[in-house]
């Protein structure tokens, strides 16, 4: 019994992560209806961008999020005015299909720059410090400290939607953005301000990635998919159905790894499917607005 209520427990840490891979993912999705194709290589961009502004001689690389994080919301934010912007419509495949393009053009740049070999962020004691819950069970801080942030920036994103002017925005324009033009509501820059608050919640995913596991330029399209189903699985649109959907996801991978090492990836593939049978609309499907 012991050992599975430790597997559950890291399922759980580990669905923390996935969570922060989904956040930026479903923001966008809920004010705009767009998904990013490109998202997971974003992930790894801001990965190889803490990398590179690393402070010479930090224990870690958590300071790096000082830069990262405006970065990033400054790439998304141009990203969307110059480029995404002009694809939006009624026809969602043409910023899908954008996207996706951007992918590739992601990973051969990564590639071109930082070449195939893989990279890691180093987080210093943290990463191999623990907290004991008794009965043989120990938590690693660092996945703790991951679920956390999580919890802070799906928080912070449900309390700006709910409580702020920007917030009101964001949903009145998801709902008709014709409508909110009338109201005098810039689409446009919002969208691009979304995009970039997407983009800063991708630098702190990248950050705790990067020092969780190591990462090359071609990592991006796995943490695509575990965003992807994470937010399906916990409901389009619902942020904090994202945090659900991350963690169920974590659980389902870590029962099937003790189960047999083989069936971590499946276990989670299997759970999607599956949801997508049962709830097509996720756990928590969105009513309304977030």
């Amino acid at each position: 019994m012991t050992d599975w209520i430790d597997v559950i427990v890291q399922g759980m840490l580990l669905g923390g992560l996935y969570a922060l891979y989904a956040s930026g993912l479903s923001l966008i999705f809920g004010v705009m209806r767009l998904v990013n194709v490109a998202h997971g290589d974003l992930i790894v961009l801001a990965a190889f961008l803490a990398f590179a502004i690393r402070i010479p001689g930090a224990e870690t690389s958590f300071a790096s999020l000082l830069l990262t994080v405006p970065v990033m919301f400054a790439i998304g934010y141009v990203l969307q005015r110059a480029l995404l912007n002009g694809a939006m419509g009624a026809n969602v495949l043409r910023p899908m299909l954008l996207t996706f393009g951007l992918s590739i053009v992601l990973q051969n740049g990564l590639l071109e720059v930082f070449s195939a070999d893989a990279r890691k962020l180093p987080g210093g004691a943290i990463e191999t410090m623990s907290l004991p819950l008794g009965n043989g069970i120990a938590v690693g801080i660092l996945p703790v400290i991951t679920l956390l942030a999580a919890i802070a920036v799906l928080g912070a994103l449900q309390f700006m939607l709910r409580r702020t002017a920007i917030g009101r925005a964001f949903r009145a324009t998801s709902d008709d953005a014709e409508a909110a033009g009338w109201m005098g509501i810039n689409h446009r820059n919002l969208f691009a301000l979304a995009t970039g608050m997407s983009m800063a919640v991708v630098g702190i995913a990248a950050v705790f990635m990067g020092t969780r596991a190591s990462f090359d330029p071609a990592s991006g399209p796995d943490r695509l998919i575990f965003a992807f189903e994470a937010v399906v699985i916990g409901g389009l649109g619902s942020l904090w159905g994202t945090l659900a959907g991350g963690i169920a996801l974590g659980v389902a991978q870590s029962v099937g790894a003790s189960l047999d090492p083989d069936w971590q990836l499946l276990a989670g593939h299997l759970l999607f499917l599956l949801v997508l049978l049962i709830a097509p609309n996720g756990i928590f499907p969105q009513r309304g607005n977030q």
